[in-house]
């Protein structure tokens, strides 16, 4: 036991057939059909990432070339040619690193011996990392890659095709490899595990599946060191504790869980690296359960840490984490950046960007609505979500009922009647003036009813302010006055309430005069609605002392709560008046229609005066 030298499993179960190869089914095909049909061309591009067979492929190809006793195009392995090339010993194949050998003379020395015979039928150039080889290399090679010896095949390898020459690129066929998916890779590991007599958990698998991240090579490798260790820790950190103090919200606990695998050796990449990888688990155990690399309990325990804390989170601390790995290059102490990202990610009211606001108004969203913090796409959490505004108390548009006996002061920090009115809109409340339907007797869907005549709510015996005056002015008692009295006192509002009454501010002096005569009407309407009687104060809205606060403020443009002034609300639809309306509603038709008439222009034109002519 002790004459036989350990061997890396990666070197150990290297494949050595076309069917040993996980996970490029497409270049297996390709390159087995090519060897059986006899269409082997004579140069070769293999690409694709480290660790995912290049190499391996380009050394079975040769294989195969060179079998005595091939089958369907896989060398039997147990020839002298197949046992040779396994051992790399063989006159048939010659590798090169091009990373090393990457200057005009090797390549020369290539040329200059390709056209030598060998033992075998096929000579096999396979060439690593061939993006390295210089400019005057590379040209060097152009004529004999383009047109070789008829028994040499140049297989070139690379993990970078875009920095190989197009001139090289275009006289190979071009084979691309590709990562190895989860369950490829941990196949592969259990069938190693299992040859190798490893004896390894479950969780060491995984780990060492999850450090490959797509290569077998790596994976291999990690698996190695497990085996050595005998620890799955050994593979990659363990960030349980982080991810717990990240989803807790606990600053202080993050950075101590950092700070312990920081002293245990591990450096500030890598644990940003794995925590960003472990990010993407929880995204995915949450999202997309099957494309996770890890199952049983870690599947679980991710999908917890998911509905902990939610995906505005997940996504922001993985955007911070990129960012962080980033300036980590040039930063003079990468575990400060990493420190500060962290915090960042545990802490959104630390960060100025528009996701860690966004994460905040996610969170206040699901403290309101009591429902899951990472509902189901489709599922209960999104309906319960949805169906909690209706049932939790008063939404924010939910308008404040308006407090009786406020000074006159706050006139001007009081929401107009058009503001009330839009909110009760936006929170679904239906208007203060509208009737109740009947319960016994529900109008049909299909039938149109007829339109309601404007009516005003149920006195409401109490103090009265300017407030309450403006509301129920707009919403009923002005329609309710007699065409007239409508017609004049639509161009004034409500402006303070003090001693003396309710001040009502009209356009100008001479509108207020033709008012003076109908304030017994509008009072005793302000009356019925309030239950106690108010006095009406006309004044003249430029007036100094009355006409606006009774601070002295100037008051704003006059308006009436109707939908007509200009402090009155925007969406209320103007009203039509009909001229025989006023011969109607007047006691002497044929005296007073002048009056009616003028009374219908100052309505049009809030403001306007009669100039005698």
């Amino acid at each position: 036991m002790a004459d036989t030298p350990f061997v890396s499993l990666y070197r150990r179960f290297r494949p050595g057939r076309f069917d040993e190869i996980r996970g490029q089914d497409h270049v297996v095909r390709a390159l087995r059909s090519a060897v059986r049909d006899e269409r082997v061309s004579h140069a070769y591009l293999f690409s694709g990432p480290r660790g995912t067979g290049k190499t391996s492929s380009a050394r079975i190809l040769a294989k195969a070339l060179n079998c005595e006793a091939p089958v369907d195009g896989e060398p039997c392995g147990s020839c002298t040619s197949c046992v040779e090339i396994t051992q790399g010993n063989s006159l048939n194949v010659h590798e090169l690193d091009a990373a090393s050998n990457n200057g005009v003379d090797a390549m020369r020395d290539l040329v200059a011996h390709a056209s030598l015979g060998t033992p075998g039928r096929w000579k096999v150039y396979i060439v690593d990392e061939v993006h390295m080889l210089s400019t005057a290399a590379a040209n060097a090679l152009l004529k004999t890659l383009e047109e070789p010896p008829s028994h040499v095949v140049f297989v070139l390898a690379t993990t970078d095709p875009q920095k190989v020459p197009p001139t090289i690129r275009s006289r190979t066929q071009h084979l691309e490899f590709r990562l190895l998916g989860a369950e490829t890779l941990h196949g592969l590991l259990e069938s190693v595990n299992a040859d190798a007599g490893l004896n390894l958990d479950e969780g060491a698998l995984e780990a060492a599946v999850r450090r490959g991240r797509g290569s077998a090579r790596d994976a291999l490798s990690a698996l190695d060191q497990v085996a050595a260790a005998g620890s799955a820790a050994a593979a990659r950190p363990e960030l349980a504790e982080v991810l717990n103090a990240l989803a807790d919200g606990d600053v202080s606990q993050v950075l101590v869980a950092l700070s312990t695998l920081l002293a245990g050796g591990w450096g500030p990449q890598q644990l940003a690296t794995e925590l960003i990888d472990d990010l993407r688990q929880v995204f995915l155990a949450a999202l997309a359960p099957e494309l996770c690399a890890v199952s049983g309990s870690s599947l679980e325990r991710f999908r917890s840490l998911a509905e902990t804390m939610g995906l505005a989170r997940v996504v922001r601390s993985m955007e911070i984490l990129g960012h962080a790995l980033v300036d980590m290059r040039e930063a003079p102490d990468a575990q400060v950046v990493l420190e500060i990202a962290v915090v960042r990610a545990v802490r959104p009211d630390l960060d100025s960007g528009v996701e860690a606001l966004s994460e905040r108004v996610s969170v206040l969203e699901r403290s309101r609505s009591g429902a899951a913090a990472f509902p189901r796409p489709g599922g209960a959490g999104e309906a319960e979500a949805g169906a909690a505004p209706a049932t939790h108390g008063p939404g924010p548009s939910t308008p404040e009922p308006a407090a009786a006996g406020r000074p006159a002061g706050d006139v001007g920090k009081r929401p107009s009647i058009g503001a009330v009115r839009r909110s009760q809109q936006a929170a679904g409340a239906p208007p203060a003036t509208a009737p109740a339907p009947p319960a016994a007797q529900p109008s049909p869907p299909e039938v149109a009813a007829p339109t309601p005549a404007p009516s005003i709510a149920a006195p409401t015996a109490g103090p009265v302010d300017r407030d309450s005056l403006t509301e129920a002015w707009g919403d009923g008692i002005l329609r309710t006055l007699p065409a007239r009295a409508k017609a004049l006192y639509s161009a004034g509002r409500f402006v303070a309430v003090d001693a003396d009454g309710a001040h009502f501010a009209l356009p100008n002096a001479a509108h207020r005069d033709r008012c003076v005569e109908l304030v017994p009407t509008v009072e005793a309407k302000l009356a019925e609605h309030f239950g106690t009687p108010v006095a009406l104060v006309l004044d003249v809205d430029d007036a100094a002392p009355g006409a606006g606060s009774p601070q002295g403020r100037p008051a704003a443009p006059a308006g009436g709560g109707g939908g007509r002034g200009r402090d009155g609300d925007a969406d209320t639809e103007a009203e039509e008046v009909d001229p025989a309306e006023f011969l109607e509603h007047a006691p002497d038709a044929g005296a007073d229609h002048e009056s009616a008439a003028e009374a219908r222009l100052l309505e049009a034109f809030p403001g306007a005066s009669e100039v005698a002519g």
